[in-house]
């Protein structure tokens, strides 16, 4: 499937590959290494980038030892000209680094997206039922994020631990007191902080946890707004959402409270350590021990260890966020689906003949059936065995669906519901991707879609036309919506198509000029429509009334209105 999609797009996409999911570790491992070469230039450049900069303290030092203070003009020039071109090697090996290190962050962070999104698409249908809309929105939004932000911190986190032992070795050899305050003082630090962040990830997690469930509620309450109105639910669930919300934000100021406890000890310790370098370092001069202008170098290595401790803890702070990201990234990635695909051939050239033995639903191949179901939930839930989205499934003949390939069954039949999403860009791409712009031959095809389904005069009112950019729908209206769905699955041209309620937002003439156009544009195919629409229904060859999960009776609209039970709920449909 992730082939199929890939060569839809105008660029070709790389697979991302099988990941190595036995831990959140090797999993972020496994990520890095993806981009050996960069990263490994990053690194490289990293440390070539720091060790310049670690050497412009010895050289300032040196200058003032045999330059200044020697009173030496020849011996000041060549170490302030050292200087000088340590600082322009500095600039430009560190701007490489980071482009270098850009390009890391990106290509580990669209990896990772590479693999939810296969993820999101080979679950279907059943990613609603395995994880919550907050979680789905966090790993993809946040935690894949986190991953590549890790990945592109190694360069400077190498570079910063191979200058604080360069550092370190230097100041050993030149006074081992010195340098043993060094050794001493920065792996003391570094655990320490360390300690803070496992504490604050832990916090982080929890607030992560609120915030993913204070989304599911707000979706909820989005989603059921103008059922809550109609039965005066608001003011509840207005209480509950100010209740998580008030948690998360309490969450939220723990949150922030140990950020800035680290934020203030990474000032202390990395400060404490340095005036003690410096004391020591007076100390050494005033007894004759250490010339002055190591003294000065010692200090702007005191200043250098200074900044990249802090760059040690924000590698390590990365780190573990991203150890925890990659944690969720794997439990989102080892989500199987519950229905298991069948591995039996699904024959070619032979039309599917769908039966549900549970309902007696019977779907003549090549004509337009239409499906009256007395209770709404069976309407959903014939479509989902029909279009093998649930179990027990429907059989082709006398073989069940789940026998076959879901792949190859998702080919031949497509389920269309009302809950089907717009997504945003050019609308014919988002209609039919990859297959329709002007002048190409899928734009007459995307046309005629768009008659049967009667949105051509939705299209004529855009500015743009079919080349509008779109946000997702918002900006029509529920009824548009509704036809532009209808128009992209009425396009798709699948052997099976099966809609659940297509017209309900429609108005009556609207919905008659749907219904005309609906059997002719799919003459030949077989087309199912569940509904109640006693417009639709009169022009379908041929209805089955289900009632109870069972089918009752079947024929023609017309002769069903002789069933009292059908006329209850067909006319009740036109009475609403």
């Amino acid at each position: 499937m992730t082939s199929a999609l890939a060569g839809r797009g105008r660029f070709p996409v790389p697979d991302p590959g099988v990941p190595i999911t036995t831990s959140p570790v090797r999993f972020l491992v496994w990520l890095a290494t993806r981009h050996r070469g960069s990263l490994a230039l990053a690194t490289v450049l990293g440390v070539l980038c720091t060790l310049a900069q670690a050497l412009v303290p010895v050289a300032i030092g040196l200058g003032i030892d045999r330059g200044l203070l020697a009173r030496d003009r020849n011996a000041l020039l060549v170490w302030g000209g050292a200087v000088l071109l340590l600082g322009v090697f500095q600039a430009v090996v560190g701007m490489l680094r980071d482009r270098a290190s850009t390009a890391n962050r990106f290509g580990a962070a669209y990896r990772a997206t590479q693999l939810v999104v296969r993820q999101a698409t080979e679950l279907g249908a059943e990613l609603p039922r395995r994880a919550s809309t907050g979680s789905v929105v966090s790993v993809s939004a946040m935690d894949v994020g986190h991953l590549g932000t890790a990945v592109e911190g190694t360069a400077r986190g190498s570079g910063a631990v191979v200058s604080i032992l360069f550092a370190s070795v230097f100041m050993l050899v030149t006074s081992w007191q010195l340098g043993l305050v060094v050794l001493v003082g920065v792996p003391l630090i570094a655990v320490a902080v360390a300690r803070l962040l496992r504490l604050l990830h832990g916090r982080q997690e929890r607030l992560r946890d609120r915030q993913g469930a204070l989304t599911d509620l707000s979706v909820d309450i989005i989603d059921g707004l103008r059922v809550l109105r109609g039965i005066g639910g608001e003011d509840v669930y207005g209480r509950r959402y100010r209740e998580a919300s008030q948690d998360v934000r309490a969450e939220g100021v723990r949150v922030a409270t140990a950020v800035a406890n680290i934020a203030f000890l990474r000032v202390l310790l990395p400060g404490t350590l340095l005036v003690a370098i410096v004391w020591l370092g007076a100390y050494q001069v005033s007894t004759g021990r250490l010339e002055p202008g190591l003294l000065v170098a010692f200090y702007g290595y005191a200043v250098f260890l200074t900044q990249q401790l802090g760059q040690v803890t924000t590698m390590l702070d990365q780190f573990t966020r991203a150890a925890v990201a990659s944690g969720r990234v794997l439990g989102f990635l080892g989500l199987r689906p519950e229905l298991a695909s069948g591995t039996r051939p699904l024959p070619d050239g032979e039309p599917l003949r769908l039966h549900d033995p549970d309902s007696g639903l019977t779907v003549p191949p090549g004509r337009l059936l239409g499906v009256v179901c007395a209770t709404d939930g069976d309407a959903r839930t014939l479509a989902d065995r029909i279009g093998r989205y649930g179990d027990p499934a429907a059989r082709n003949g006398e073989t069940p669906l789940s026998d076959y390939p879901t792949e190859d069954v998702r080919r031949r039949v497509l389920v269309a519901d009302n809950g089907a999403t717009l997504f945003s860009g050019r609308l014919d791409g988002e209609l039919a991707p990859g297959d329709a712009h002007d002048g190409e031959p899928g734009h007459a095809a995307l046309l005629r879609a768009l008659e049967a389904a009667s949105a051509r005069d939705v299209i004529e009112a855009l500015p743009d036309g079919l080349s509008q950019e779109i946000g997702g729908g918002r900006e029509f209206s529920g009824g548009q919506q509704q036809r532009l769905r209808l128009a992209r699955a009425l396009l798709a041209d699948a052997e099976v198509l099966v809609l659940i309620d297509p017209t309900n937002s429609l108005d009556a003439h609207t919905e008659g000029r749907v219904a005309r156009r609906l059997g002719p544009y799919r003459a030949g195919r077989t087309t199912v429509v569940f509904t109640t629409s006693p417009l639709l229904l009169a022009h379908a060859d041929h209805v089955v009334f289900v009632q109870e999960g069972k089918a009752v009776a079947e024929g023609g609209h017309q002769s069903l209105l002789a069933h009292g039970d059908y006329r209850t709920v067909v006319t009740r449909e036109v009475l609403a």
